[in-house]
């Protein structure tokens, strides 16, 4: 009985021992609370709170593939900027935006971010820049980048994305603005140079006009434009008008110029542009001409995805030498998101 009772019990002390130890085996810490990702309406579709703030934040871009004619582009020679010589180009690249927003006693305090990519291992950013109560402060596009429809016009700066302050008010049919404008070119990212720029739009049914003034200190000359759109018919027709009073940052292609073009909705997801354009005084010289057709589609083949082609042919008319004329064009695929 002795050794009998000291087996069970033997028995129940390891028994009682294992209990323990394995109870202290599946004992696991309380889980944290998840803070789940919650959609922010305030500002339209695709925003979200970042977690723990009152912040919106919206992200999207696009990646864009396109084959580029350019008749003789890439030099003859010398070798072209590229390395090769020739005519057409195979170009990637990928875009991303980021905006954060929030509301503040001010109205909606917005930050922009736009970063660029390419196939020639260049990361560029496009972009930066704070939005609040009409203000616009930072790294962004100036109103000379606006054009009208389809891919055949010219009728901006080369250089248009400056570090700037603006101003924009929104009054009903009416946008009035102002600008300060660092007139820094892609080769000279400082300067002393400064530019002012004004604009007057109006918008009445399916009419708005916008007239565009700027002023280049260094140069102290003048540029104007102005855009007229309308919708007629299946579609809507813009005319463009530009004029500078010598060459200047905002300006330099031609002393006066006039544009138009026709987008006609074909269908649902077929638009086709047809376009021209006429330089008066190329590079402000009076024996100088030039013109300019050409014709745009584009197609959106599904949600997110679309095609883009164009064609164009500039001629250039020269009293006192030689004629100039080139063919231009791209084809080009893009997935937006």
């Amino acid at each position: 009985m002795n050794i009998k009772s000291l087996l069970l019990g033997s028995a129940a002390a390891l028994a009682a021992v294992s209990g323990a130890h394995a109870a202290d085996a599946i004992v696991a810490a309380e889980p944290e609370a998840l803070e789940y990702v919650r959609v922010c309406d305030a500002f339209g579709t695709g925003y979200f709170y970042i977690p723990g703030t009152e912040t919106c934040l919206k992200i999207g871009g696009y990646v864009r593939t396109q084959f580029k004619y350019d008749e003789d582009a890439f030099g003859i020679d010398p070798v072209g900027p590229r390395g090769k010589t020739g005519d057409w180009d195979a170009q990637t690249k990928g875009y991303l935006t980021i905006e954060a927003k929030s509301d503040t006693e001010f109205g909606a305090l917005t930050g922009y971010i736009n970063l660029e990519a390419n196939d020639t291992k260049d990361t560029l950013l496009d972009g930066a820049w704070i939005n609040i109560a009409g203000f616009d402060v930072g790294y962004f596009y100036n109103w000379w980048d606006d054009g009208i429809a389809g891919e055949t016009d010219e009728i901006g700066s080369e250089e248009t994305l400056q570090n700037s302050v603006r101003y924009t008010y929104e009054g009903g049919p009416v946008v009035l603005g102002v600008a300060v404008e660092e007139l820094a070119t892609t080769n000279l990212k400082s300067n002393d140079d400064v530019g002012v720029s004004g604009k007057l739009g109006y918008t009445l049914g399916g009419v708005s006009a916008n007239l565009i003034g700027s002023y280049d200190f260094n140069v102290e000359e003048s540029a104007f434009r102005a855009i007229v759109t309308a919708d007629i018919g299946p579609g809507s027709l813009a005319v463009a008008g530009v004029y500078a009073t010598d060459p200047n940052y905002y300006w330099s292609k031609s002393e006066w110029a006039v544009a138009a073009s026709y987008a006609l909705k074909a269908s649902d997801k077929l638009t086709i542009t047809p376009g021209a354009q006429y330089f008066g005084d190329v590079k402000f010289n009076s024996n100088i001409d030039a013109w300019k057709v050409g014709v745009t589609a584009q197609y959106q083949i599904t949600t997110g995805l679309k095609t883009l082609a164009t064609v164009n042919y500039y001629d250039e008319n020269n009293d006192a030498g030689p004629d100039s004329e080139k063919w231009t064009g791209f084809l080009r695929l893009q997935r937006d998101f």
